[in-house]
């Protein structure tokens, strides 16, 4: 096949940022920095993360200072491997509705496996400016088949699919369509589909018997059903050749005799939308069925068995079930408990929330059982409100550029790593301290005390006066149940006020830097809180982390001059 003239090039996106995938969970902002700073000057590095096991999510986005150098890095770095894994380079999209509408994304299946990001982009680049390409990969780094190429103008797209559509690439005929959102893809399944799966089929049913029950009700393209060694398997599948046919068959077949058994009868689904319905359908019926009596346990020690553990709780009520989670029959820490009331379970909830059983040392955490969509829901309105009043800037008043979101640090060339989301209005424990971190260290929190505020920071509250919103709670008060009804970031800010006057008796140097440490660590706030409870628990993290910022400070100076030797290099 001929292949057309090429688009004109379409003026890239005014743009220093580059969104960069495919990325190595080891990955991190320095050996991104070693990478990138090769083609021009780094302004900042984040490696995106999980906000609660702190593991990478396989992207991140790349600052330069200038337009030129960014492009230059698309052009020469796509595609080059980074620990061994060919990286995915892009520009940062910051404006969301490019990404939904679909203008001037294409879908292309049937790809041969050795067909590569590069070779698909290299492909679609001579009908208009890419904003995205990609190739779908297992977890294995294999192709499976298909990919996306997003482009910035819809004329580009509709160029591209005509030209490449049933074209020959490498070993396959592929083809290339206008990519339709999953949404979609299902509302348009659901007026359109004409295949139909049948189940619970007499084994004495003959082909032809089935064709014809189908037969009736309009044309039939490929009825079969499913045979292993010749024997029935019980089910089969009946292709219509319109949907309103189809969708007859199925009204009236459904729940009808054929031979001597009830068929049952429903448009035929994928294994993966089959699934995603049952365990919407379960979830459904788990949150209507056990809501407000169900309860999630965590802090289960070792000690504490099944049977214990409901000896426990009946003592406030009748347990319908109990269940402690395992794994290689090792307890993994937490469990569920049913009573058979609501208001038997808030009984329990009152008395066992933060109660030490005997034997143990971890208060228990006793809340009522949430969906994961509902947990979800809810750590994203707490981060939204806690986020809200923070300062936006990273180390040395640098602004932390706009597609950089709360949650890990940015790692700024010439000051190291920066914690945007923990800089608050009023920062309340440490000095700064800007230190350039070597790879795998955990680095501290970068903060600076506030003129004139001890590490309570001054609430002037009296001593029977109860914690409102942004006070902390008094000695008295100073328990995970009453920690728990306050916002996460708000408890690790009163777990760090706790900490830092404790931490400062043995490191008052280091007292700011390693409470920023054991607050960014992605510990629980059951773990942090007994750190303020035991005293030889923290001595020994306490000398864990000086260990660290020693190895850290001793490594500094020959990452700076490496730092400084790759930005030479570039002027």
């Amino acid at each position: 096949m001929s292949t057309p003239t090429a688009a004109p090039q379409a003026k890239p996106t005014p743009s220093a940022s580059l969104y960069v995938g495919d990325l190595l969970p080891e990955v991190s902002e320095v050996v991104l920095f070693e990478t990138f700073s090769t083609v021009g000057t780094v302004s900042s590095i984040r490696v995106c993360r999980d906000t609660h096991s702190r593991r990478s999510l396989g992207y991140a986005y790349v600052n330069f200072q200038n337009v030129q150098d960014a492009e230059m890095a698309l052009d020469t770095l796509n595609n080059t491997p980074i620990n061994g894994r060919p990286c995915r380079i892009m520009w940062s999209q910051r404006d969301p509705t490019m990404r939904k509408t679909g203008l001037g994304n294409v879908f292309i299946k049937n790809l041969d496996p050795k067909i590569t990001h590069k070779e698909l982009y290299d492909i679609f680049s001579r009908y208009g400016n890419i904003l995205s390409c990609k190739v779908a990969m297992n977890e294995l780094g294999e192709s499976k088949g298909y990919g996306f190429v997003h482009f910035e103008f819809q004329k580009s797209a509709e160029a591209a699919t005509k030209a490449v559509n049933d074209m020959r690439l490498a070993t396959k005929i592929v083809y290339v369509g206008p990519f339709i959102p999953r949404k979609v893809r299902n509302q348009q399944l659901e007026t359109s589909w004409t295949n139909v799966y049948v189940k619970d089929i007499d084994p004495e049913v003959t082909d032809a018997q089935f064709e014809s029950a189908f037969a009736a009700f309009g044309k039939v393209t490929s009825p079969v059903i499913v045979r292993k060694e010749g024997q029935s398997s019980f089910y089969g599948f009946v292709n219509f050749e319109n949907h309103e046919d189809a969708v007859k068959a199925v009204e009236a077949l459904n729940g009808a005799k054929l031979g001597n058994k009830e068929i049952f009868c429903c448009r035929a689904q994928k294994k993966q939308e089959r699934t995603m319905r049952l365990k919407k359908e379960w979830e459904q019926t788990k949150s209507t069925k056990y809501q407000g009596v169900n309860l999630y346990v965590k802090n289960i020690e070792d000690e504490i068995d099944e049977e214990r553990l409901k000896k426990e709780f009946s003592a406030y009520g009748t347990v319908v079930s109990h269940k402690i989670m395992a794994e290689d029959n090792n307890s993994k820490g937490f469990g569920f408990v049913c009573f058979s009331t609501p208001e038997e379970a808030m009984r329990a909830i009152g008395e066992m929330n933060g109660r030490v059983l005997a034997g143990c040392t971890k208060p228990l955490y006793v809340a009522l059982h949430e969906s994961k969509e509902s947990r979800r829901a809810k750590l994203a309105a707490q981060r939204l409100a806690s986020h809200k009043t923070a300062i936006p800037r990273g180390a040395q008043g640098q602004v932390v550029p706009q597609n950089i979101y709360p949650g890990t640090p940015v790692f700024y060339p010439n000051s190291g790593y920066a914690y945007p989301n923990m800089i608050q209005p009023v920062p309340r424990w440490g000095p700064q301290f800007p230190v350039s971190y070597p790879p795998n260290h955990l680095p501290g929190m970068v903060q600076q005390r506030g003129g004139g505020r001890g590490p309570r920071g001054g609430t002037g509250r009296g001593p029977n006066t109860r914690p409102g919103r942004n006070q902390s709670p008094q000695a008295d008060e100073f328990t995970l149940q009453h920690l728990s009804q306050f916002p996460f970031d708000q408890q690790k800010l009163f777990l760090g006020e706790r900490l830092y006057p404790l931490i400062g008796q043995t490191q008052p140097d280091l007292a700011g830097k390693i409470t920023g440490m054991f607050l960014d660590s992605g510990w629980s706030i059951e773990e942090l809180f007994s750190l303020v409870q035991d005293k030889n628990k923290l001595a020994e993290k306490i000398e864990d982390a000086v260990m660290v910022l020693e190895k850290a400070q001793a490594e500094a100076p020959t990452l700076q001059s490496d730092v400084d030797g790759s930005n030479a290099n570039t002027q």
